[in-house]
This record gives structure tokens, C-alpha cells and sequence, in this order.
């Protein structure tokens, strides 16, 4: 498959989020629980998240991924327990979007990784992935994953 990879200059992005540890098998039900949470604290201030959830991850170990788990919101929002406010972005981005099950997403992670290095680029090292529709009403084929790394 072939992938529309783009450098990008993104603003800086507020986020309510969830920052937290777990294994690859674990992830679902991590997710599912913490975009709720986040989503709820979002409502509780009577706003909208302002774009599709995603997760950010600081490492690629398996059994121990560093993960940072919310929403983009319309401004900075004060944050309760481990829901907290963060930003991210601010710079230059590569991007590329993905569609299929998200098992199958390396290919990407690749095509996207090479294209950095082509454009003589270096990754900062973290990787964003913002999941552009729900798992619960599209089939796995159709699942939208829009990945960036910024660059530093």
C-alpha cells in the first residue's frame, strides 16, 4: 500500500489526557476506559473535545508502553485525579494516514519513518496516533489512523 506522508507545521495543541503505563494486550481496555474518562471531564465544563481522540507514545516496549491517552480541546482546561492538561505539537510534524485494522498498522510506521529520513529529517522520538473514526461503528478494513511524529 502506498502512503501520502507529509511534513507539516502543526500550532500547539492543548489536551485533557491520561498519562499511564501498560501492556500491548491491555491496551483496549485501557483506552476505552480512559477516552471515556477524559471525554466525561471534557463534558463537565460544558465542552466538546475539539478533534478525534488519539494516543501518544513515548516508548515501543510492549510489555511496558509509556502512554499518554486523551482529546485536543478548544482551550486549556484544569484537570482532576489523572486527567490533567498537557499540550502537544508545536512544530514541524511528518504525517501520514492509515486505513485498515490496527494490528496491521507497521507498514505505515515504516513507509512514514523512511520518509523522515529521506527528507534528511530526525524524529523526535514520540508517536502520535489520532483515530479519525470509531472501531464500534466501522469495520475493521475502514478504521481511519492519522499517525505523526514530531521532529526535532
Amino acid at each position: 500500500m502506498d502512503y501520502k506522508c507529509e511534513i507539516k507545521d502543526l500550532p500547539i495543541q492543548p489536551v485533557l489526557s491520561i498519562r499511564a503505563r501498560c501492556a500491548v494486550e491491555n491496551l483496549p481496555k485501557l483506552l476505552g476506559a480512559s477516552f471515556g474518562a477524559v471525554a466525561q471531564q471534557i463534558g463537565s465544563f460544558g465542552e466538546a473535545p475539539a478533534g478525534a481522540p488519539f494516543v501518544a507514545y513515548y516508548n515501543m516496549e510492549m510489555q511496558n508502553l509509556d502512554i499518554e491517552i486523551g482529546f485536543p480541546v478548544s482551550r486549556p482546561l484544569t484537570g482532576e485525579g489523572n486527567i490533567q492538561p498537557s499540550q502537544i505539537f508545536g512544530g514541524k510534524v511528518a504525517t501520514c494516514l492509515y486505513v485498515g485494522p490496527y494490528g496491521d498498522i507497521g507498514p505505515a510506521y515504516e513507509a512514514l519513518t523512511q520518509h523522515v529520513k529521506e527528507k534528511g529529517l530526525e524524529a523526535s522520538g514520540v508517536a502520535y496516533e489520532f483515530y479519525l473514526n470509531d472501531p464500534q461503528t466501522v469495520q475493521p478494513a475502514e478504521l481511519q489512523t492519522q499517525i505523526y511524529f514530531p521532529l526535532k
